[in-house]
């Protein structure tokens, strides 16, 4: 598959791809013949690993840590080292939507109280100075 294919196939750009293969967040791809590169399956896991895990947060930097030590395969410390990446950035992420569930739990609390707020300003039951903590409200 050329890199116009690969691209395409993740909605990415082409500059991305090599972007992607230059700075080490994939591993080098096969070229044919003719120079061009020729990606294969191994590849195209590397490139939705890499676009799915960047969605999520994931920092340039460890993905290139990841492929890096990928590419060492010889030993069982690699292995170990990838896991740990591997686990510390799910632990990141499950932070991450810990924090998003807090955020989004809050969101749906305004809105179903925003209405009931806004009449009790209005008519003085309410004052700026006198309404809840909303960090200590009940979840």
């Amino acid at each position: 598959m050329n890199i116009k294919q690969a691209a395409e196939m993740f909605d990415l750009s082409v500059d991305t791809l090599r972007y992607y293969e230059r700075v080490g967040v994939i591993p080098p791809v096969h070229r044919n013949e003719s120079g061009y590169r020729d990606y294969a399956i191994n590849d195209l896991n590397w490139i939705y690993l890499a676009k799915s895990l960047r969605n999520a947060g994931i920092s340039i930097e460890s993905l290139i840590e990841f492929a890096q030590l990928a590419q060492l395969r010889e030993s069982q410390n690699v292995e170990k080292a990838q896991k740990q990446i591997l686990s510390d950035q799910l632990e990141e992420l499950d932070k991450k939507l810990a924090d998003m569930r807090e955020v989004r739990d809050l969101l749906i609390y305004k809105i179903e109280t925003y209405d009931d707020h806004i009449v009790k300003f209005k008519t003085g039951e309410l004052e700026p100075d006198k309404v809840e903590k909303l960090w200590e409200r009940k979840k």
